[in-house]
């Protein structure tokens, strides 16, 4: 993997792209996390982010100029909160090949007011019930959705189920869902019962951080939970052990 720094961004390809905006590629440098951003001077209207290991989508410093996101192929389980504080005039975010699961997860994205274009393609998000509905009647901003464009139909009958009874219990549901994927909610209460250090207690809550899914935090949680921490040794999250050297 590679840091994002500011050299790599000064020394990555700048172009003027077939719409006429100015274009950032920091494609395929298997970059974690997206940072160090304000080295663009707010320079460009369009970053291409594929072909990465990002796993969350966060880490903006102001870019007022910025308009579209593409993030192909990365590794996104969460959107951070309070994007519109940051990257307000994004219009357009493709976010196709990611790992998105759950519809609550989408819900940051209605505070950006200009967002017009998404593409949630082979996410297993779009495998949900009522993917299509929900995302339309959550951000009325949008005009494209998996570049196809929304219908007033599809308004209206997204309007029609998600302010009816049936409606409010799927959104209840939704919203009940997303708030049990809280990663490392409860490790410190965890952690301390098992008579770890702080340090311990950092390390643990980082490979929490770093999980894709409930699934991966719960195993985790079973290791605190086992009380078999060994303090210097990392851990493996794919399978829910303690690597030993």
């Amino acid at each position: 993997m590679v840091k994002l720094t500011a050299e790599l961004i000064q020394n990555s390809m700048q172009y003027m792209n077939p719409v006429k905006d100015r274009e950032l590629d920091l494609r395929g440098y298997r970059i974690p996390e997206i940072e160090n951003l304000g080295a663009t001077g707010d320079q460009f209207d369009t970053i291409d982010f594929s072909d990465n290991d990002i796993r969350k989508l966060d880490g903006f410093p102001l870019l007022k100029r910025l308009k579209c996101l593409l993030l192909n192929n990365n590794r996104i389980v969460r959107i951070g909160d309070n994007l519109e504080e940051n990257i307000p005039n994004l219009e357009s975010l493709i976010l196709t090949g990611n790992q998105i699961e759950d519809l609550g997860d989408i819900q940051p994205l209605s505070s950006l007011d200009k967002l017009s274009s998404l593409s949630l393609l082979h996410n297993p998000i779009t495998a949900k019930q009522h993917y299509r509905l929900y995302l339309i009647y959550k951000l009325p901003q949008l005009r494209l959705l998996d570049f196809k464009k929304i219908k007033e139909k599809e308004r209206d009958e997204a309007r029609i189920l998600f302010k009816s009874k049936k409606g409010k219990d799927i959104q209840k549901d939704i919203i009940k869902r997303s708030k049990m994927f809280v990663p490392g909610g409860n490790i410190h209460n965890i952690a301390k019962s098992r008579g770890l250090t702080d340090d311990e207690i950092r390390k643990i809550r980082d490979a929490i951080n770093n999980a894709n899914s409930l699934e991966e935090v719960e195993r985790l949680q079973k290791i605190l939970q086992s009380g078999h921490i060994p303090g210097n040794e990392p851990i493996d999250i794919q399978n829910g052990t303690m690597e030993t050297e």
